[in-house]
């Protein structure tokens, strides 16, 4: 075979080239050239050699009798990929947002299961006006001093305290399982709305929720309000334990009187059968306490929904 490739190759380089007469030969060089260039080659089981290419040529290459000499070997082509959903919450995680496309009034249609922001007839927060004022119970709160652990979870600063913490009402016990800030605050009371707001949920063994809003006003330093800041995480979406301890009876005001209504929780999916407590006075936090939240969030609150007739009670 040796001897054979070798008076090929002389022949190709001696011989001139020849005339329609001599195509015999020319076929010998272009099969020679095809061996000499068979060594980066990929062979089958029956031996017959494929040359794979990465990506298929703009045209196979002809022999001079019209046949094709290079086999193409790439992949079929897979289904078209599916294109995203143009709308948050078709499929997949909605996010929701406090402005934008995402917005307060898209809400209800982001989700299936935020349905009720939209439908819903009892939602909150609400512009707290002409309260019935009654002798109602006061709240019974029953906080003391724990562990706590603070996340920043993209919508707000929540504040995880330890188990321990609860409030009677009516004659129901409700355990306190974490509290937030808003900016500005999200309830009104006969139109004034105020710096910031902080909501403290607190649910019973069935699941049922009370939230207790607290009004904050501009004035001095609030020292509960202080030891959460000095506590932020770095990052958003992770937890910074303190090494000190936090009583949430700190941020509630001297003065216990309230507002209460049924509502509804004030982000998604605005779940409703919530009952609202919502402090008269408010506690004070200083402009450096405030701008420090705003830092992060400018704006998280909702706008006041129709209070719908609901009945609004208030103790003296």
């Amino acid at each position: 075979m040796k001897h054979t490739l070798t008076s090929l190759c002389l022949a190709a380089l001696t011989l001139p080239a020849l005339a329609a007469d001599a195509d015999p030969m020319e076929k010998l060089r272009e099969r020679l050239a095809e061996k000499l260039s068979a060594v980066k080659t990929n062979t089958t089981g029956d031996g017959v050699g494929l040359r794979v290419a990465a990506t298929p040529p703009a045209a196979p290459a002809v022999a001079s009798n019209g046949s094709a000499k290079r086999v193409a070997h790439t992949p079929p082509a897979g289904p078209a990929a599916p294109k995203r959903a143009a709308a948050a919450g078709h499929g997949g995680a909605a996010h929701w947002s406090y402005s934008g496309e995402a917005g307060p009034q898209t809400w209800g249609g982001l989700k299936p299961e935020f349905s009720m922001c939209s439908s819903g007839q009892r939602q909150s927060p609400i512009d707290i006006r002409e309260g019935i004022a009654v002798d109602l119970e006061p709240v019974k709160f029953d906080y003391q001093a724990g562990s706590f652990a603070v996340v920043d979870n993209g919508h707000t600063v929540q504040v995880n305290v330890a188990p321990g913490n609860s409030i009677e009402i009516s004659g129901k016990r409700f355990e306190l399982k974490q509290f937030h800030f808003h900016r500005p605050s999200e309830e009104r009371i006969d139109g004034r709305q105020f710096e910031m707001s902080a909501h403290l949920v607190h649910a019973d063994a069935e699941g049922r929720l009370v939230v207790v809003g607290v009004l904050l006003a501009k004035g001095p330093v609030h020292p509960l309000v202080q030891s959460v800041w000095a506590n932020l995480p770095l990052e958003r979406n992770s937890e910074q334990r303190a090494r000190v301890m936090l009583d949430p009876a700190a941020l509630l005001p001297t003065d216990r009187r309230y507002f209460t209504y049924m509502g509804s929780l004030t982000t998604p999916p605005c779940s409703e059968g919530v009952q609202w407590v919502v402090m008269r006075s408010p506690v004070s936090a200083s402009p450096e306490q405030i701008d420090i939240f705003s830092r992060l969030y400018p704006m998280n609150a909702r706008p006041p929904q129709s209070a719908a007739g609901r009945r609004i009670m208030q103790s003296n």
